[in-house]
């Protein structure tokens, strides 16, 4: 390996400043478990990297209040999988994180970085798209918000600047939503899926006021389906319109092929699980 510089700054503000966005080989890193495995492939030789393991300890914490969730970027997925307060304003989240990855992964994986990393694979953004959640992103010029769907612009490419960190995550609350999500994976439960899909609903019984419908993993990033959200709300759900809204769904997605499947494939899957997330997530119970 290529010796390389390890900075460990005591806090976020510190830890910008030395970050180059001139220089693609400066890397901050807070769980690390995607960047050591590039570094062990030989895909990335880093001249620094900036460890996020000391900075202030607001930013590894869970809050909740009658606006919802703000989660500090450095909580790990375990905190998150394990916190009440996340358990009962957003109970899709828990029953997301325990089947991402592995629980070795979890322990020591954080949110912020898995947000940062922009692998379309991931099980978090989806969920927190469909949830409607928000980040706030610290730089040399301040701070600003913006929507986690709005994060994503490509295959493994964020809007963040290479001078730019994300300091927390913010859920709103859910006011009755009905939620799912469900991916497709080939393997084990906590594989790497060829499909994610999470829902969203607001409304009672099987009518549905709005709905947000995100795909995942078969797709170049996370992204909303607005065809079929426009198809869905208003509606009550039934399987001839889910069957429909699964059609519309699979023309609008950015589907990729990969090991996974091809790209037919993976719109086949989607034309049959939008209506299983749907169903998913009006049993769910408003939460």
């Amino acid at each position: 390996m290529i010796p390389f510089e390890l900075a460990e700054p005591r806090s976020l503000a510190e830890a910008i400043k030395l970050l180059d966005p001139d220089d693609a080989m400066v890397r901050p890193f807070a769980g690390g478990t995607a960047l050591m495995l590039m570094m062990k492939a030989g895909v990335f030789h880093p001249t620094r990297l900036v460890s996020l393991g000391k900075i202030e300890k607001k930013y590894s914490g869970i809050a909740a209040d009658k606006g919802g969730l703000r989660v500090g970027a450095m909580t790990t997925l375990s905190a998150l999988e394990q916190s009440a307060d996340v358990r009962n304003l957003a109970p899709v989240i828990t029953r997301t994180m325990r089947t991402l990855s592995n629980v070795r992964v979890r322990n020591v994986a954080t949110v912020g970085g898995a947000l940062a990393h922009g692998d379309p694979h991931m099980d978090l953004p989806p969920v927190l798209i469909a949830l409607g959640a928000t980040i706030s992103v610290a730089g040399p010029q301040g701070l600003r918000e913006f929507a986690v769907e709005d994060l994503f612009t490509g295959y493994f490419e964020t809007v963040l600047k290479k001078n730019e960190l994300i300091a927390e995550l913010r859920v709103p609350a859910q006011d009755g939503k009905r939620t799912s999500y469900m991916k497709v994976t080939t393997g084990s439960a906590d594989d790497w899926p060829a499909l994610g899909v999470a829902v969203a609903i607001e409304g009672e019984g099987v009518a549905a006021k709005s709905v947000r419908v995100v795909v995942s993993a078969a797709t170049s990033k996370a992204m909303r389906l607005p065809a079929a959200e426009a198809m869905l709300a208003g509606k009550t759900m039934d399987d001839k319109l889910l069957a429909r809204a699964g059609d519309a769904a699979a023309e609008e997605g950015d589907f990729i092929a990969d090991v996974r499947g091809s790209v037919s494939y993976k719109r086949e899957l989607m034309r049959v699980y939008l209506g299983r997330a749907v169903r998913a997530a009006l049993e769910s119970g408003a939460r």
